[in-house]
């Protein structure tokens, strides 16, 4: 069996936490879960075969402890490690022991992380080490933290084997431990549970319902077809006479793929008496070999069997995932590397600041003008962006907007009566008046001027946008101080634009109120209108037959009735109809005259006439105003932010006594270089452990 595989691993989890980060790759391992009573500190010393662990009431586990066994005899370290730390051993007083008080190298031994080249030959040095560095970390209460402890144990006892202990699940907080113990458990465990390279090692009592164990159903919430979840039944000399787990080990119960190991565990009176472990693992094989129902398959039941069914699961695993692990790491590699070469190799001075502040405002100048005109590199397929925004608002808002303006939403019939009388003066039009017309067709037209305006905010609102989406790079994340200093001069200039371009915007709405050019060739004239008029009076008077077929269509399109009242017709009329007969009395008009009323013939005329002059010349201004105002924008706003932006920028930033205080980096961009630094070296040295594993 190859167990420099699992060495590899070994030495990958030792450069990601020598260097102090996180690991970026899901390594393979074997997680430890169980509850506070399941047993599974004992499982993990009797495969040690030494005494080590912390032991007492509630949470004793309260830090993750990655544990690294290495069988000696494939031991590299041994040679190499000769002579070289003597005088740094401890012995069971904790005392450094001289080079003199050693001949030979111990057969077994144990090295923290956090403590390189100090071997503990005493194995309850290593508890109070274990038990020291925790309280380092998390005060002397019950309180747990996600910082592990890298623990290596050689020894010519154990096969080459890592497996990592955490905390066991509890449900309710004792004594000091926090109110949300349980949620913290779970969430640490969960952590390390749901990587798919993680073996999930689950510790049971077997003397308690297997439906209640919550290291198995938690496993199964993360693993539901058990498909690399291995089961531990501690316990199973304490079992009930006449009762076993061959149901559970068949898979009978709760089937898992990796199946199950029963193991006999020290009790807490073997513990008070002083049992040692290897007389405890002779009882475990004697309990076996002559119970009834295990004697025929003892061979698969115990700790020794158990280390080696987990030495070769781990084995087999990181042999699949190798190549999978190494394509991790050159992609993790990678990608730190780009992340640092954007946050750059810190300050400059003099030159180098003038040439950094010169290359950012003609990069950003550069991407503004492509993401205007759609020809960036980092088109998204997802959304619109940049110019497709602006174009946006140009053809859908701002064009739906002008078009669905109606002008006799708000002009009546009897504002339109009103103003003929108005226009006619004292004495009674003979035509329809062009004053009427004119009147009303340039109030219309004032109203296209709050759409218009709205439409130019909408434009500075994306160009504002687009900004943000700039300044939004790591670039600008590097320098809080220029990127403030690019957002105000960009907003300043944007808006130095605004007051032109709304000028212009309404100048255009003016040059359409100010003259009303009844000769264009799309606008319905006068004697056009008429005509119209005339024949809709005409088809309203002499109705043609009407299929049956056909007769709700053409109820729909006759016009009102045009005929005419017999009496009392028409403004006069109506103020006079409303009064009783008396002879020669005439009474004073009241303050407020309105028009009211049935109208004459000639009225509805007029009024028919003037309304289909006014939707006919509104609909052409609508059109010259959805082609000619966007123009404008672009002309006096894009156009011009695109062509004078970085001239400005030049003008207000490249300025050698401000390139100190634009260029200060920010402190995040300090520490999150270091952190790439960090990581690179810890990629770099994982890089080179796994391209030295062969095949």
């Amino acid at each position: 069996m190859d167990a420099t595989l699992i060495r590899t691993i070994n030495k990958l989890q030792d450069a990601f936490s020598t260097v102090g980060v996180h690991n970026p790759v899901d390594l393979p391992q074997i997680v430890v879960i169980g509850s506070q009573s399941s047993g599974k500190s004992s499982v993990l010393e009797n495969i040690v075969g030494r005494d080590f662990l912390p032991r007492g009431s509630g949470i004793v586990t309260r830090r993750p402890l990655v544990l690294q066994l290495i069988n000696r005899s494939i031991s590299e370290d041994n040679a190499k490690d000769k002579g070289k730390n003597r005088g740094q051993d401890k012995d069971a007083n904790g005392d450094e022991k001289d080079a003199g008080d050693e001949k030979k190298e111990p057969e077994e031994w144990g090295e923290f992380l956090h403590q390189p080249g100090v071997k503990y030959t005493d194995f309850n040095l290593i508890r109070e080490e274990i038990i020291r560095d925790t309280e380092a970390k998390t005060g002397k209460n019950a309180g747990i933290s996600p910082l592990p402890i890298n623990l290596r144990i050689y020894s010519p006892n154990v096969l080459t084997l890592t497996l990592v202990d955490l905390p066991g699940l509890t449900k309710l907080p004792v004594g000091d431990q926090p109110k949300d113990i349980e949620k913290q458990i779970r969430d640490m465990i969960i952590k390390y549970v749901t990587k798919p390279n993680s073996i999930i090692l689950a510790v049971t009592a077997a003397n308690v319902d297997l439906a209640n164990s919550d290291g198995l159903r938690l496993a199964r919430d993360v693993d539901p077809e058990g498909a690399r979840t291995i089961g531990v039944l501690t316990k199973v000399d304490l079992m009930d006479v006449g009762t076993d787990v061959v149901d559970i080990l068949a898979g009978r119960v709760i089937p898992l793929r990796l199946g199950y190991v029963p193991v006999v565990n020290r009790g807490q009176r073997d513990i008070d008496t002083k049992k040692t472990i290897v007389r405890s693992l002779d009882s475990e094989r004697s309990f076996f070999e002559n119970h009834q129902a295990y004697r025929s398959k003892a061979q698969f039941c115990g700790t020794p069997y158990l280390a080696r069914k987990l030495n070769m699961i781990l084995m087999h695993h990181i042999r699949n995932t190798l190549p999978e692990i190494k394509a991790k790491i050159q992609a993790a590699l990678a990608k730190y590397l780009a992340e640092l070469a954007t946050l750059g190799d810190g300050m400059m001075e003099g030159a180098g600041q003038a040439n950094i502040v010169l290359n950012i405002i003609t990069e950003f100048c550069t991407e503004f003008r492509t993401i205007i005109d759609g020809n960036s590199t980092d088109l998204s397929t997802s959304e619109l962006s940049g110019g497709a925004r602006i174009s946006f608002v140009f053809h859908e808002l701002y064009s739906s907007g002008v078009k669905s303006l109606d002008p006799f939403d708000q002009v009546k019939d009897v504002d339109i009566r009103t103003i003929l009388y108005n226009s006619s003066g004292s004495s009674p039009a003979l035509f329809v008046g062009t004053t009427a017309f004119e009147v009303i067709i340039k109030q219309q037209i004032k109203r296209l001027e709050d759409p218009s305006l709205r439409c130019v905010n909408l434009v500075f609102d994306e160009l504002v946008r687009i900004l943000t989406q700039l300044l939004a790079k790591q670039l600008f994340k590097r320098f809080p101080q220029l990127k403030d200093r690019f957002y105000q001069v960009v907003i300043n200039f944007f808006r130095k634009q605004l007051s032109p371009t709304n000028k212009l915007v309404q100048d255009l709405i003016s040059m359409e109120s100010c003259y009303i050019n009844t000769g264009h060739p799309d606008f319905l004239n006068g004697h056009r209108a008429m005509a119209v008029i005339n024949d809709r009076i005409n088809q309203a008077k002499n109705p043609q037959p009407v299929d049956p077929k056909n007769r709700n269509s053409a109820i729909a399109n006759l016009p009102p009735s045009l005929e005419p009242e017999p009496t009392n017709n028409g403004f006069f009329g109506s103020f006079f109809s409303g009064k009783k007969k008396r002879s020669a009395v005439i009474e004073a008009p009241p303050p407020i005259l309105r028009a009211s009323g049935n109208l004459s013939e000639r009225e509805q005329i007029e009024t028919e006439v003037i309304k289909l002059l006014i939707s006919s010349y509104f609909n052409i201004v609508k059109r010259t105003v959805i082609d000619t105002v966007p123009k404008a924008i672009m002309l006096n706003l894009v156009n011009n932010a695109k062509e004078e932006l970085q001239r400005e920028l030049l003008q207000e930033l490249y300025k050698t006594e401000v390139l100190d205080e634009l260029l200060k980096e920010s402190e995040f961009t300090q520490n999150r270089r270091k952190e790439c630094k960090k990581m690179i070296e810890a990629l770099q040295k994982a890089d080179e452990i796994v391209g030295s594993v062969s095949g």
